[in-house]
């Protein structure tokens, strides 16, 4: 081996040490959406030890690299320190980190601790580097497991302009490129009340069982290589009464929409509301479908490393971004909200030696 290899691993080793340690502490702070209040306070302590100016914006944090120059284009690193609730499946206190057979368990270790605290050590490797061709943009950001306000769509208008970013999700380390878009729907139909023994009413129930099986049955034209076809469901239904003799006079349904990159949000819009019969109102059109081209340099530099890629059927804050950006981290998205959550230690290495060779071929 080479001495400069040797001293690379010596110093991803240290990093590594360094990232699983705040991993840790992490960990052991409940961090639920909206209340990221206490690690948004670690993360800000842990930059200010290490005298990189920190700010905060809510219970977001972001960090620029020590030479940043306004002149030049900016990468960011993004990942978020919120967590969603423990699930009633927990064996062991979901609190507590604990280490057994290499692995690290607690809440949000795997979704996205691990993910957050190798961008982390990325982000001190490059820290204070001279000569970038590129500024480098640290975020750790909250409430993406609730797609809320406050959360990186809250900071974007507040840092300097971005040029593309890698957001950090458990992706095993390949490449999501492609992600699907969120749009829930409001869906309601009016009917009449009446008695249910005489025959008087209109059923909104009934009125509304042929949209049912429109969408259960309904297929988008388009179909994506990467993401697949548009997925619809029927998540939630229920009417305006409660009463066993009385015809309903409402029935409302939720809808669950995965849209596709082919498609906008207002296409499907169109195409559903011009098949149903009852009212169709969207949520939001905020969670869109993204995707970044296999010719972006973050991809090419990803393929030159042997990094595969995909399209993600799941959700994250790279829906809020307006500029090109790549889904990846370390950890498996099969782990994510489950009980006895956990992320593997060497994959915290893996995660932090990828980014900082990813970075390496651009910057």
């Amino acid at each position: 081996m080479s001495q400069e290899n040797n001293i690379q691993n010596i110093h991803t080793s240290l990093l590594q040490k360094e990232a699983t340690d705040l991993l840790k502490k992490l960990i052991a702070i409940p961090s639920f959406s909206k209340e990221e209040d206490k690690t948004a306070l670690l993360l800000t302590q842990f930059f200010t030890d290490r005298n990189i100016k920190v700010n905060t914006i809510k219970n977001n944090i972001w960090a620029a690299n020590l030479h940043f120059d306004a002149s030049k284009p900016t990468i960011l690193l993004n990942s978020h320190h919120d967590t969603v609730k423990p699930n009633k499946g927990y064996s062991i206190d979901p609190f507590n980190p604990l280490v057994k057979e290499d692995k690290l368990y607690g809440l949000g270790s795997n979704d996205a601790g691990g993910c957050l605290v190798s961008l982390i050590a990325c982000f001190l490797h490059f820290y204070t580097m001279p000569n970038l061709g590129y500024n480098i943009i640290f975020v750790a950001s909250a409430e993406e497991e609730i797609s809320g306000h406050d959360g990186i769509e809250l900071v974007l208008p507040e840092i300097p302009k971005i040029d593309f970013g890698i957001v950090g999700e458990p992706t095993k380390m390949e490449m999501a490129i492609a992600e699907r878009g969120l749009l829930v729907l409001d869906v309601l139909a009016m009917g009449k009340a009446g008695h249910a023994a005489r025959e008087e009413g209109e059923s909104a129930l009934y009125k509304i069982l042929p949209d049912i099986e429109w969408f259960k049955n309904y297929e988008f034209e388009k179909v994506s290589d990467l993401l697949g076809k548009i997925k619809m469901s029927v998540t939630v239904i229920e009417t305006d009464n409660k009463q066993h003799n009385v015809v309903p006079s409402s029935c409302k349904m939720v809808v669950d929409v995965r849209v596709n990159e082919l498609y906008s949000f207002e296409e499907v819009l169109k195409i559903i509301q011009d098949n149903v019969q009852a009212e169709v109102k969207p949520r939001s059109l905020r969670m869109r479908s993204t995707s970044i081209g296999l010719d972006h340099v973050l991809v090419k530099a990803g393929k030159d490393l042997g990094k595969g890629y995909y399209g993600s059927v799941t959700t994250s804050d790279k829906a809020l971004m307006p500029f090109p950006t790549l889904k990846m981290g370390p950890g498996d998205s099969a782990r994510s909200h489950t009980a006895d959550e956990f992320i593997y230690i060497k994959e915290i290495e893996e995660g932090i030696l990828t980014y900082i060779q990813l970075l390496e071929k651009i910057v």
